[in-house]
């Protein structure tokens, strides 16, 4: 495997990119993966090389470039510790319109590479960025052919661009990892993802007895079963459209 960190230019300056992918086999489909609102950190790394060795070249982007942030360390449980109130305001700090910036100038860097193949696109999200990966399909429907979402958040909103609305806006095969227990994406959202996805090439699957965040192995939530269940359903989707 090749790993890299690099600075990629974007419209607001440049996003520090960890890039990894295997050494022979290219150019291979690329897999943009969104970090959670934890930010980046060696778990997610560890996460991108997962993907990378079954034959991708993945991304995995810093999306706190605008704040000049990096890696924020361990976030206590604490609702009112600082470091939890100064990562909800870095969350906050981006939206769709700006990570779909970013997103073009991750895919324009790629174009540029040997080892990558744009028009095979696959993203993924996790927390605060499932939105993102489902926005992709939207906004660069001629390449992302898969996208998915895992324990994603604000997934039906009154916006637009909403990730409920997605199915009508791209023919990427959609997916949606929802934890059966998740304050921030409860039944009745999980249900109106469902009634949108209705009839499209899309699924909505409820992980039993899981919690918001079960896929990070250095979570308390972390469940075993259930993430493995999510690496198999992620790369079977990717095996399917990739190719």
């Amino acid at each position: 495997m090749i790993d890299q960190q690099i600075e990629i230019p974007t419209k607001d300056g440049s996003t520090t990119t960890f890039i990894t992918h295997p050494e022979r086999g290219g150019p291979l489909p690329v897999i943009i993966f969104y970090m959670d609102a934890p930010a980046i950190r060696e778990e997610l790394r560890d996460m991108a090389r997962r993907l990378g060795t079954s034959g991708y070249y993945v991304m995995l982007p810093n999306l706190y470039y605008r704040s000049g942030v990096m890696e924020i360390g361990p976030v206590p449980p604490d609702p009112n510790a600082p470091e939890r109130k100064r990562m909800y305001e870095l969350m906050n700090s981006i939206n769709i319109p700006l990570i779909m910036d970013d997103t073009r100038a991750l895919l324009g860097y790629a174009e540029g590479q040997a080892a990558a193949n744009t028009k095979l696109v696959g993203t993924v999200g996790y927390c605060m960025s499932g939105r993102y990966a489902i926005n992709a399909a939207t906004h660069f429907a001629d390449r992302v052919k898969a996208a998915a979402s895992i324990y994603g958040t604000h997934l039906a909103t009154d916006q637009a661009d909403s990730p409920h609305l997605a199915a009508s806006k791209t023919k990427a095969e959609l997916y949606f990892a929802c934890a059966e227990t998740d304050i921030y994406a409860p039944v009745e959202i999980i249900e109106k993802v469902k009634e949108g996805m209705s009839g499209a090439k899309a699924e909505v699957e409820i992980y039993p007895g899981t919690h918001h965040g079960f896929a990070f192995p250095k979570r308390p939530v972390y469940h075993r079963d259930a993430a493995e269940r999510h690496w198999e359903r992620l790369l079977a989707l990717y095996r399917r459209n990739l190719v």
